[in-house]
């Protein structure tokens, strides 16, 4: 069995910890992260350290790749572009807990998690360090690209795009043959009958823009943490 280790140990780390376990490819050696002390215990399992340990870290554990587990998308990508100048050939794997149902043809990326009680119907693709959360669907012939998340709860119909770094929040619904484009977020609870350009924020039943949105824009709870990391990163990028 491969040993592997997470990137991130807030709760969200964990939940796909036990995605690993339940699904139990991989041997996880623990966790690195950023903003936690090393030696701290989350979930039976220490941090190790930071990505910038992670030359280190490859030659104690043997580590044979690993994924990164961070919410917001912006701070995922950014810490995999981290990873990339730290140990560039370094392997991502694709997690699926056993109590999702992939249909015939689903193709899913390295770094994406599929999150218990999800759906993903016959030819859909998911890109590059996705997630996709619990007990959301996505319809037939759906396309997500690389670094966006569909949140729990989630439901969309066939011939779905997302857009690059763009996340869907909890319990939307989005009708069939939509595209949203990059970087953008359609908040929790909405329902989405037209397609979305790049870089909104749109809100409501029917949703409805709200504002322009930069990548680097928090949506997330939790958003003052999230913002103090990305500050910490740019910082040592």
């Amino acid at each position: 069995m491969q040993n592997v280790i997470i990137f991130g140990a807030s709760g969200h780390g964990s939940v796909v910890l036990d995605c690993i376990e339940k699904e139990a490819k991989y041997n996880v050696v623990g966790f690195a992260d950023s903003f936690e002390e090393k030696g701290t215990e989350v979930c039976g399992y220490q941090v190790l350290g930071s990505e910038y340990d992670l030359p280190f870290l490859i030659e104690k554990y043997q580590l044979q790749g690993g994924v990164v587990a961070i919410g917001d998308n912006s701070t995922r990508s950014l810490v995999v572009q981290r990873i990339l100048k730290i140990a560039p050939n370094f392997n991502y794997i694709s997690v699926v807990h056993p109590k999702a149902e992939l249909g015939k043809g689903v193709h899913i990326g390295a770094g994406s998690v599929v999150m218990p009680g999800v759906t993903i119907n016959v030819n859909a693709r998911i890109g590059k360090h996705c997630i996709i959360n619990t007990n959301s669907s996505l319809g037939h012939d759906g396309l997500i690209n690389d670094f966006s998340s569909l949140a729990p709860g989630v439901c969309v119909g066939g011939n779905f795009v997302l857009g690059k770094g763009s996340a869907i929040c909890l319990g939307s619904n989005i009708i069939e043959n939509i595209t949203i484009g990059s970087h953008s977020v359609v908040g929790a609870g909405s329902l989405v009958l037209d397609s979305i350009a790049d870089n909104l924020l749109v809100y409501g039943a029917p949703a409805r823009v709200i504002k322009k949105r930069i990548a680097s824009e928090p949506y997330l709870a939790g958003k003052k943490k999230l913002q103090s990391l990305n500050t910490l990163q740019e910082k040592k990028m």
